[in-house]
C-alpha cells in the first residue's frame, strides 16, 4: 500500500482532490468487473473525496498498469484553470514519474479537462512504470521455488549475479578457447509459461527457442550453442587485436564487428567484419591523404581474387595489401597518429583523428566533426549537396570534407 501523499508542489489557493489513481489488477474469475475491490486501499481517507476549500468533487480516476493502486491530488490556483494546476503524490510515485515531470507539464497544458488528463497521466504512468527497474512487485510463491529448483539443476557455479527481487539473474560461460560470456536473463511473473528477455553481447540477435516446460538450463544450452557459432568470428577479430594497433573502437566489446587498424603515418583501413562469414573478403575503406590510400586502393582491387578463404582474415589482408600491419609491440602510438589540428586531442568522443589534408607536405590530421565546423566557419568554403571545398587549416592547399566517413 503507498505511503501518505506528500507534496511535489505547494498548492496556491482552492485544491481539488483526486481520490486515487487506481492500477488495477485484474478480476478474479468469474468476478464482476464492477465488484467492489478487496484492497485496504478503497478504505483510505482519500477515497471518500471529501472536498477541500469548498470546491467540487472529481471523480474517482482508474488505470491498469502493473496492478498498482496510486493515490494523487490536483492542486488548482484560484482561476481554476488545469494549466495552473500542482499535483501532490507519496513518495514512491514521485520516484517513479521523475523523469517525465516535463511530460506531465506538457499535459496539464494541453489537455482541455480534468478527465482527458488522467487518461494522459495513465498513459505516462505505463511506460514509466515499464521503465522503472527497481519497483519490485512480488510474484507468485510458484515464480520463486520454479526459479531456484532451476538454478539448482543449472549449478550455483553457473550463476554470476541474482538481484535482490530474483528477477534478474546473470550467467557466466566459457567457449571453446576459453573465452569468457555473459547471459542477462530478466525474468517475467509468468516465468516458466513465457521465455526471460535475454541480453548478450553478441553481433547478431540471440533467439530463444522456448516451451512452457522448458527451464534455464535449455536457454544456457542454446547460448552454448550460440557461442561456438561466433567462434570464427571472434577468433579472426582477436587475431586483429593482439597481432596489430586497433584505432577504434577503443575498448572493442564482443558485439563489435568492425576496426579500424593502423598502417602508417596517419594512414588506416577500416574492416567491417561479417559475424556469419567471417572468413570471407570483409568490407574495407582506407582512411588518409589520397596520395597514400590509393595505391592500396588498387592493390585491394587487383589482388581481390586471391582471397583465400582457408587461411585467416589478417593473414589475407597482409597479402592483399603486401603490406605488413605495425603491431603494439613495434612502434608507438606517436610513431603513426597524431593529435587533430583543430582540437589538439587525439580522441573526440572515442574518436581518432579521420580525415587528413592530402597534400604530402602537409599530411595534418583532423577529426571530421572538427573540420567540418572550421570549414563551415570560413567565408571561402562552399558545400554541394554532402560534400564542403575549402582550405586546409594549417597549408592553405585545397581540402574537400565529405560528410559520410566511407571512403571506398
Amino acid at each position: 500500500m503507498e505511503a501518505a501523499p506528500q507534496e511535489l508542489w505547494k498548492p496556491r489557493g482552492p485544491s481539488l482532490r483526486v481520490s486515487r489513481l487506481r492500477t488495477a489488477r485484474a478480476s478474479p474469475e468469474g468476478a464482476h468487473p464492477s465488484a467492489p475491490c478487496a484492497s485496504p486501499l478503497r478504505r483510505s481517507p482519500l477515497h471518500r473525496c471529501a472536498p477541500l476549500s469548498g470546491t467540487h468533487l472529481i471523480p474517482r480516476g482508474r488505470s491498469s498498469p502493473q496492478g498498482r493502486d496510486f493515490h494523487i491530488r490536483i492542486l488548482l490556483p484560484v482561476d481554476l484553470q488545469l494549466k495552473n494546476a500542482r499535483i501532490e503524490c507519496s513518495w514512491r510515485l514521485k520516484k517513479i514519474l521523475h523523469g517525465y515531470r516535463h511530460i506531465l507539464k506538457q499535459r496539464l497544458q494541453s489537455c482541455p479537462d480534468l478527465v482527458s488528463f488522467m487518461v494522459e497521466l495513465k498513459t505516462v504512468l505505463e511506460i514509466a512504470l515499464k521503465n522503472t527497474q527497481d519497483l519490485h512487485i512480488p510474484r507468485p510463491p510458484e515464480y520463486y521455488s520454479c526459479l531456484v529448483r532451476d538454478l539448482e539443476i543449472l549449478g550455483w557455479n553457473r550463476v554470476a549475479y541474482v538481484d535482490t527481487g530474483l528477477t534478474t539473474v546473470k550467467l557466466k560461460a566459457e567457449d571453446s578457447c576459453g573465452r569468457q560470456h555473459l547471459i542477462t536473463l530478466k525474468l517475467n511473473a509468468k516465468y516458466p509459461t513465457e521465455p526471460p528477455d535475454c541480453l548478450v553481447d553478441f553481433p547478431v540477435p540471440f533467439a530463444v527457442s522456448w516451451m512452457p516446460q522448458n527451464s534455464l538450463i535449455d536457454i544456457y544450452n542454446q547460448f552454448l550453442a550460440a557461442l561456438e557459432s561466433l567462434k570464427e568470428f571472434w577468433d579472426a577479430l582477436d587475431e586483429i587485436d593482439g597481432k596489430t594497433w586497433v584505432l577504434e573502437p577503443e575498448n572493442p566489446t564482443r558485439s563489435a564487428t568492425t576496426r579500424r587498424i593502423a598502417i602508417g603515418n596517419n594512414v588506416s583501413v577500416n574492416v567491417e567484419v561479417d559475424p556469419r562469414h567471417p572468413n570471407m573478403l570483409p568490407e574495407c575503406y582506407f582512411l588518409g591523404a589520397d596520395h597514400e590510400v590509393n595505391p592500396l586502393r588498387e592493390k585491394l582491387n587487383n589482388n581481390m581474387h586471391l582471397w583465400d578463404p582457408e587461411i585467416s582474415l589478417l593473414q589475407n589482408l597482409r597479402e592483399l595489401l603486401e603490406i605488413d600491419f605495425p603491431s603494439r609491440a613495434m612502434l608507438e602510438k606517436s610513431d603513426f597518429a597524431k593529435d587533430c589540428g583543430i582540437c589538439y586531442a587525439y580522441r573526440l568522443d572515442g574518436s581518432a583523428p579521420d580525415q587528413v589534408c592530402d597534400d604530402p607536405r602537409c599530411g595534418q590530421p583532423f577529426h571530421q566533426a572538427c573540420l567540418y565546423e572550421w570549414l563551415q566557419g570560413l567565408p571561402t568554403s562552399r558545400q554541394s549537396f554532402n560534400v564542403i571545398f575549402g582550405e586546409c587549416p594549417y597549408c592553405n592547399k585545397p581540402l574537400t570534407l565529405k560528410s559520410s566517413m566511407k571512403k571506398l
